[in-house]
């Protein structure tokens, strides 16, 4: 008796795992769709576009490019520190 509550109960805890993963990734999954789908509308990338593009265009490991990895350059090795005015930037799409 005490074998088959064992195995009803693993059974039971085995189903609401596989349930609770399925769930996240069709949360997963409409999010990123939902995401997707913003983006085409507005015509601007997505954020995890952005965010990929960045890591790929600042990485020193060089894996992204199949080269060797990127030296820093010597101005930024150097540890001057370079004082430059602020201005902000009008977004002519928001002013229409």
């Amino acid at each position: 008796m005490s074998q088959i509550f064992r195995f009803i109960l693993k059974l039971v805890f085995a189903l609401s795992a596989a349930v609770l993963a399925v769930g996240l990734l069709l949360v997963a999954l409409t999010v990123f769709a939902l995401s997707l789908l913003k983006s085409w509308i507005t015509g601007q990338k997505s954020a995890p576009l952005m965010a990929f593009a960045h890591f790929q265009k600042f990485s020193q490991a060089g894996m992204w490019t199949r080269g060797p990895a990127r030296q820093p350059s010597p101005k930024a090795a150097s540890g001057q520190v370079i004082d430059v005015e602020a201005r902000e930037l009008q977004d002519e799409r928001r002013e229409s």
